[in-house]
């Protein structure tokens, strides 16, 4: 991952993260509703607005099984449409040549499908994956009855 600063439409900075974005990083993740386990700064590319103010996070996470996952990507709400997402995804995969795994809600999928990365059918994941479609799909069926969980490769 460049550790260096970078602009983006000179709108927003994008930066590794550090110890003073922890709280940030937690609190934009529940603000957007996804999963606040296993956040862990040091993994974690932010987007900061002009006025300094964490807008953006994405982190590349070891999971179970020596396998790395796209994971946390947030955006600030208010921020959306502004190439953020696609920014930080670019920055985190920028010097890996190992296989990247994620997981998204269906809808999803075309934002990661633009990156190169493909969905996986059951029999093709790793057993973590296998057994986290499982349980989230238990979830999704109560909270969003029209979305799956996909499991998608990159590499």
């Amino acid at each position: 991952m460049d550790r260096n600063p970078r602009e983006l439409n000179q709108a927003y900075t994008l930066r590794p993260a550090m110890p003073s974005d922890a709280s940030k990083i937690k609190a934009l993740i529940i603000k957007v509703r996804i999963n606040p386990l296993k956040l862990d700064w040091r993994r974690f590319s932010v987007a900061d607005d002009r006025s300094g103010k964490l807008v953006a996070c994405g982190q590349l996470k070891p999971v179970p099984g020596g396998l790395i996952e796209l994971s946390s990507l947030a955006v600030h709400v208010s921020h959306r449409h502004q190439g953020l997402a696609r920014a930080l995804i670019e920055i985190l995969l920028d010097d890996t040549t190992v296989p990247i795994y994620l997981t998204c809600r269906s809808r999803l999928r075309p934002l990661y499908e633009k990156f190169g990365f493909k969905t996986l059918i059951e029999s093709d994941m790793p057993v973590y994956y296998h057994r986290f479609k499982r349980l989230v799909e238990i979830f999704l069926k109560c909270t969003h009855p029209n979305e799956t969980l996909v499991v998608m490769k990159l590499r």
